[in-house]
């Protein structure tokens, strides 16, 4: 897969706000658009970042955003970055949108949390068949190539691995997508080799999200 740029992912639908609007005005937006946060730009350039908490603070709703520049966060990412960069800065600091600049520090617009979700779900294959198996282990234990040949010895390959180490256990959990739902052959292999299998889901899942599908299409047509 290519490398998705911030450019790339710019949410069209995420307005920016003038320093002269007032804040009755920026928290009716925010609310329309079902954000906490919204760009402020002046002339093209960005001023910074207000939040829904700071204006729920102002006294008098008419007051101008310019009035409250001191408290604009700038926070912002480049529109030739990776993608990446906007999902650290957005979960860093708990944001719900964050600003795409390029390199003259000009304003092109916003991503929303929900579309860098939605994005990181496509490069973690979400919507492809597949069952998930989750490892809880010692970093030092950690081998791609032993992991891979265990699942190949069950007529499965890994379609996606992404690893987390976690500072309060200190362990270390790998998720594992393989390219098959019957996954309890897999499992077991793990457990023979001494892995720490902490959750799976497969056909199980699977047949769980059928019923479900099934169920909610006898509720329509029984309408």
């Amino acid at each position: 897969m290519n490398a998705v740029l911030n450019k790339e992912i710019i949410s069209a639908s995420i307005p920016s706000l003038s320093p002269n609007d007032p804040v009755h005005q920026a928290l009716g937006l925010m609310a329309d658009f079902h954000v906490s946060h919204l760009a402020v730009v002046a002339e093209e350039k960005l001023l910074g970042l207000t939040t829904e908490n700071d204006l729920l603070n102002v006294v008098d709703e008419r007051t101008e955003l310019s009035q409250l520049e001191n408290l604009f966060s700038k926070i912002a990412v480049h529109a030739n970055a990776h993608f990446i960069e906007a999902v650290q800065r957005v979960n860093e600091f708990n944001l719900s949108v964050i600003p795409v600049i390029d390199k003259e520090d000009e304003y092109l617009g916003s991503i929303s949390a929900i579309d860098l979700l939605q994005q990181l779900g496509k490069i973690a294959g979400i919507n492809e068949p597949g069952g998930i198996i989750v490892l809880e282990m010692e970093h030092i234990n950690f081998s791609f190539s032993e992991l891979s040949k265990l699942i190949e010895t069950n007529d499965a390959q890994i379609t996606q691995l992404n690893t987390y180490n976690d500072p309060q256990s200190k362990f270390f959990y790998v998720t594992i997508k393989v390219n098959k739902f019957e996954i309890a052959d897999i499992v077991a292999t793990f457990q023979r080799y001494d892995y720490q299998v902490k959750y799976s889901f497969g056909e199980e899942l699977y047949q769980n999200d059928l019923k479900s599908n099934y169920d909610h299409l006898m509720n329509y047509l029984n309408i």
